[in-house]
């Protein structure tokens, strides 16, 4: 399977953080496996026998919108497929379309406009390449940026950034200071607009940089993780870890 991680360009990197795409040309059963990382997200997938998401058992539609993911989850296809997710700052759903992102935290929602969506992924299977099936995707989502991009919030946005450049370690109320918010209008607005509080999102970033490290194996030993992560020890670590994986470190890194 290859993976690629894509910078988007402007304006897209205005409210999409990353694309990854995900293809695999053997004919053979593939589970990816998810965990929680911030971030809400479009995904189109092009497969032969559609793609399911466990331990739910849900075939999915061709291109949806998906939530929080909090829980673990795998991604499962059988045979050749090209996977394409946008992944968006966790304050877009709501601005882009109405949803409260609460609602969809572990979940999906079909896309608006069906007769509309329908011919975008025809236009989108026919599409040879993994480039043009992202600058279609691209102008799907620029369109709702211009009709809808005043509701952003922009102040949430900061804040999101400041806990993301400080890989989750940093305190919210330093954070509520630095953007001249009061800390219950802070963590009342984060909530309204990405489904999760602003802990609860730090506490993410924290375990995402972590399971960078063990998945690169970028440590001597396991304090290090613990450490350069802001854990305050290393019970604390494992309970953040398993709560997020359903493992811990160690049973995680010998899979």
């Amino acid at each position: 399977m290859q993976v690629q991680n894509i910078i988007p360009d402007q304006p897209v990197a205005l409210f999409v953080k990353n694309i990854m795409v995900f293809e695999n040309k053997d004919d053979v059963e593939t589970a990816i496996p998810f965990f929680a990382d911030g971030y809400p997200g479009l995904m189109f997938h092009q497969t032969e026998k559609g793609l399911t998401i466990q331990p739910y058992g849900k075939k999915m539609p061709i291109m949806f919108l998906y939530g929080q993911t909090i829980k673990p989850i795998a991604i499962e296809v059988d045979g050749p497929f090209k996977i394409v997710i946008f992944q968006f700052y966790p304050f877009v759903l709501r601005a882009f379309w109405g949803i409260n992102p609460q609602d969809i935290n572990d979940s999906c929602y079909d896309l608006d406009d069906k007769k509309k969506i329908s011919e975008l992924v025809k236009e989108i299977l026919s599409s040879p390449t993994i480039q043009e099936k992202i600058a279609i995707i691209s102008r799907l989502l620029i369109g709702y940026f211009e009709q809808k991009g005043s509701k952003l919030d922009f102040s949430i946005r900061g804040v999101i950034q400041c806990i993301i450049d400080k890989k989750g370690a940093v305190s919210i109320h330093e954070i509520a200071k630095k953007e001249n918010l009061h800390i219950r209008t802070l963590e009342r607005r984060f909530l309204k607009e990405t489904g999760i509080s602003a802990k609860q999102f730090a506490k993410i970033v924290q375990f995402q940089t972590s399971l960078t490290q063990l998945t690169t194996h970028d440590f001597g030993n396991i304090n290090e993780i613990v450490y350069a992560n802001g854990f305050s020890d290393q019970s604390h670590f494992i309970r953040v870890f398993k709560a997020f994986t359903g493992l811990t470190p160690n049973t995680f890194s010998k899979q």
